[in-house]
């Protein structure tokens, strides 16, 4: 009897060993699975998402519009600063621009008049061709072009991020407990909105330049026959004979003043004379 519950207590302790080491391996292929499938997937949704940042990135820098500002100065010299500037001013209308600025200035022998023209930015190249075109020399001629667009794209960037800022401040001053809460949201508000406000103007500012190109013009013409730069051999002989004859006539005017004094030096010079005979007489 013994012996048989002992052989009885053998063979169920041996089942439910073996029925551990099954659960154990169930376990351990169940565990295996799942870590083979969370990396198995897991691996490529990251290179996905990675492939798909580029993707959005890429489209986002050739959608973002190129902003160029232009400016130019050009200065030259024309016959007839009138003249010229019925020209400029009718081109200047042509391509529907306008004049900000026109200071005329007067020497000597020069009228000169200074423009500054503000056009819009795609009709800037056939403004300055037009009064190309009718000058034969310039004194001056530069061509700047200044790319804002990084600038630009950063205040967008940032005035959006200010404003979505400011919203969730004037919901928190909504949900505002007391008076403290309430004057240090709307300290911060007011911080905030003096900042939005500052890159609106800027944001303005580059917008106006980008629109509107500008173009210094200087234009002059002398008003003297012989100009500075262009004398003859011919023309400086004709000024000496002229200066010679006028110093001739300063001289003798200056003679007259002092004819009185002459006189005596001649009187005194022949008696002196007259003496200096006798001596050498004797």
């Amino acid at each position: 009897m013994i012996l048989n519950k002992i052989i009885k207590i053998g063979l169920l302790l041996g089942l439910l060993v073996l029925i551990a080491c099954n659960k154990s391996k169930e376990l351990r292929g169940i565990n295996g699975i799942v870590g083979e499938t969370s990396y198995s997937i897991s691996e490529p949704t990251m290179d996905a998402e990675i492939l798909y940042e580029d993707d959005i990135e890429r489209d986002k820098k050739e959608a973002i519009q190129q902003r160029i500002i232009k400016t130019s100065y050009l200065t030259f010299e024309t016959e007839s600063v009138d003249a010229m500037f019925k020209n400029i001013q009718s081109q200047v209308k042509k391509h529907k621009g306008f004049i900000q600025n026109d200071e005329t200035s007067k020497s000597y022998n020069t009228i000169r008049r200074s423009l500054v023209i503000r056009i819009p930015t795609q009709n800037f190249q056939p403004v300055i061709d037009s009064i190309a075109n009718t000058v034969k020399t310039f004194d001056n001629k530069k061509i700047s072009l200044q790319d804002v667009t990084e600038e630009f794209v950063d205040l967008e960037a940032r005035l959006k991020a200010k404003k979505a800022l400011e919203t969730r401040y004037l919901q928190l001053l909504g949900k505002a407990k007391n008076v403290k809460e309430m004057l240090e949201i709307e300290r911060e508000v007011a911080k905030i909105r003096e900042e939005i406000e500052a890159k609106q103007g800027r944001l303005k500012y580059l917008t106006n330049k980008v629109s509107l190109s500008t173009i210094h013009v200087e234009f002059y013409e002398y008003t003297s026959v012989v100009k500075p730069k262009s004398r003859t051999y011919i023309s400086q002989v004709v000024k000496a004979l002229k200066g010679g004859f006028s110093s001739l006539g300063n001289f003798v005017l200056g003679m007259l003043y002092i004819w009185p004094f002459l006189i005596i030096i001649g009187i005194l010079g022949y008696y002196i004379r007259k003496r200096i005979k006798k001596r050498r007489k004797k």
